[in-house]
């Protein structure tokens, strides 16, 4: 009967241990499309999506940014400190267990004295104790800041996840620039030296009598006007590459041409797959990092509801005591405790209660930031998925129009060379033909840039739907491995 009853309250307890204040986490489902395109599609991108551009000089600046970038370890370290926090906070679901050890020699008035004989004055004393203490975790306040503190864990690896995905479109970015920019320098250096070809010729036709001083003229102000461009974009390259140096890792320095620099018209433009699924905004780090955030003040809910009841903790120690050194490890000299310990608030005026409503706040809080992620990620997408398709559009009118725009140039000066119109008519045809490559360079840019801009949207890589199904439960699966 008796073996009943310790079972019965065995039971009793291990069921209220079980218990948590903390309400069921439920993961919100934000209104959005099924896709973002009304074609399905099952293709896979790698999670290193950049080499999808098969540049080999962009895959060496992208490993090396990865490698040496002072933001990407800034934000290891915050993982490294969030994991230790979660550290803390797991440990205090167990007992601690400390030892100690101390001697003294002790003087005392003989007043004071202990009447017991043979007790010398001044006297020895040793110990050697092992203590013991262990909050029971009842009502789930332990459980629950270790589950908070493990999702905010998660929630900064995600961080440093967003933090890497940005660095990399950064870096690509920039490359795209300087190519773009070499271009842009690489057409005003042949234009600039086409005109200085113009001028010498125009200049021996003056010399000659053929013309007058205002087609010579003409001819040294677009001269002047080509070269006033060089230095511009000179400083435009050098500006980008100390910016490509910071997020290399680099003091200072540029990016050597002679090893794989490549011109902005030879770079691949990746194939998107036609179907993309809405569920792909759910792997973004910066929506996976909010709901992470939005499961730990769940759990903050319950370790604050636990503040209600008292809080229930065993304490005890164990060892030897003993006034001689070579007798303390015996029989008779051993000591021992065991204690159990409540402690409950009788009068706290509404702090706890506050508390709770605090915990509650933080909630609405992350659950807002939540939905706002989900909805600024789905724009992004949006915006991405607009601007490459404008940008194809853009680059391709821009490639026609600077075909036309050389042959106007060509038709030009065949028309001047046979005194059929004035060289204004060549100078205005030089003049456009040099715009539409300088926005042909650009525009080459822009849409190189879009792609990148719609793989970061995407939070990078994407692989086929059951995986993105399985990365997607995570966040909901990383609360049940803190119950």
């Amino acid at each position: 009967m008796k073996s009943l009853r310790v079972l019965a309250a065995l039971t009793c307890v291990g069921m209220i241990s079980a218990c948590s204040f903390a309400p069921k986490y439920q993961r919100p489902e934000p209104p959005m499309p099924q896709a973002f395109t009304a074609a399905a599609s099952d293709s896979t991108i790698p999670d290193r999506w950049w080499t999808l551009f098969n540049d080999a000089s962009l895959d060496s600046l992208v490993d090396e940014a990865l490698a040496k970038n002072q933001d990407l370890a800034a934000a290891a370290a915050r993982v490294e400190q969030s994991r230790a926090i979660a550290g803390v906070a797991k440990a205090a679901l167990y007992p601690e267990i400390t030892a100690s050890g101390s001697a003294s020699r002790t003087q005392i008035p003989d007043t004071q004295l202990s009447t017991a004989a043979g007790r010398e004055n001044p006297f020895n004393s040793f110990d050697l104790l092992g203590n013991i203490s262990y909050e029971l975790d009842f009502w789930g306040k332990l459980r629950n800041a270790n589950k908070a503190a493990r999702n905010q864990m998660l929630a900064s690896e995600e961080g440093r996840r967003n933090v890497e995905l940005s660095l990399i479109s950064d870096v690509i970015t920039t490359y795209f620039d300087i190519l773009s920019q070499d271009r842009a320098l690489s057409v005003s250096l042949d234009t600039q030296d086409s005109r200085r070809e113009s001028v010498r010729l125009q200049r021996l036709r003056y010399e000659a009598g053929a013309i007058s001083q205002l087609d010579l003229s003409q001819a040294e102000a677009e001269l002047a006007a080509t070269e006033a461009t060089v230095p511009v974009f000179e400083r435009d390259i050098r500006q980008t590459e100390n910016r490509m140096a910071v997020l290399l890792g680099r003091v200072g320095g540029s990016i050597d041409r002679d090893k794989g620099g490549t011109a902005i018209d030879s770079i691949a433009s990746p194939n998107i797959p036609v179907g993309l699924p809405s569920m792909l905004i759910a792997r973004r780090p910066d929506v996976m990092s909010a709901e992470y955030a939005m499961i730990g003040a769940n759990a903050n809910i319950g370790a604050a509801r636990a503040l209600y009841l008292p809080s229930i903790g065993l304490t005890g120690y164990g060892g030897w005591e003993s006034d001689d050194l070579s007798k303390l490890i015996m029989k008779d000299t051993d000591v021992w405790q065991a204690g159990l310990s409540v402690f409950q608030t009788i009068f706290a005026p509404g702090r706890t209660q506050r508390q709770v409503d605090l915990a509650w706040g933080q909630y609405r809080e992350t659950l807002a930031n939540y939905v706002g992620s989900v909805q600024t990620a789905f724009a992004d997408v949006e915006d991405a998925l607009v601007a490459r398709r404008s940008n194809v559009l853009i680059r391709a009118a821009e490639d026609r129009e600077v075909t036309a725009r050389d042959t106007a140039r060509r038709l030009a000066q065949i028309r001047y060379d046979a005194g059929e119109s004035s060289y204004i008519e060549v100078l205005d045809a030089q003049r456009q033909l040099f715009q539409a490559q300088i926005l042909q360079a650009q525009a080459r840019r822009n849409e190189l840039a879009a792609f990148v801009q719609l793989f970061q949207a995407l939070g990078g890589g994407w692989q086929t739907d059951e995986q993105n199904k399985a990365r997607y439960r995570v966040a909901g699966e990383a609360q049940e491995q803190t119950r």
